[in-house]
């Protein structure tokens, strides 16, 4: 894709600085580094951007459900029945309502937590594989 109009996309850095005869440390460590940093960025960004999209689409399939739920219980309410039944039913069916919107609530949540937690742990096990590359590059430079 060599472009006149693109001239940044064919640029390497790592050619740039080949050419300088000191080297305090080793370049292509470090692009190497800075490559794996944004595979690490790309990857937890997948597993949040996955994460939320179960997390809404699970929400979707939920808010039907309750419709369907509200839809029974109008059609339920609207039968001829007597006082006492007619509180029963909308005893029963608060109770439901309110199981229901704490299973669905603790649900959400678990959900929530696991794709958070599975992005973060990528980029904290990068982030300490990037640390122990610090480490390696100031031994490698303080023994030269």
């Amino acid at each position: 894709m060599s472009d006149a109009r693109t001239p940044f996309l064919n640029f390497d850095m790592t050619k740039m600085f080949a050419d300088f005869r000191f080297h305090p440390f080793d370049v292509e460590a470090i692009w190497a580094a800075q490559r794996r940093n944004i595979e690490a960025f790309t990857q937890a960004n997948q597993l949040a951007v996955e994460g939320a999209h179960a997390l809404v689409k699970r929400q979707i399939e939920m808010t039907r459900q309750n419709f369907e739920d509200l839809s029974t219980m109008v059609r339920d309410m609207t039968q001829p029945t007597s006082t006492e039944e007619r509180i029963a039913k909308h005893t029963e069916y608060t109770k439901k309502v309110i199981d229901k919107s704490l299973s669905h609530g603790r649900e959400i949540a678990a959900m929530a937590t696991k794709a958070g937690s599975e992005a973060s742990e990528v980029l904290q096990k990068r982030t300490a594989e990037g640390l122990d590359e610090m480490r390696a590059f100031a031994c490698k430079s303080t023994a030269q």
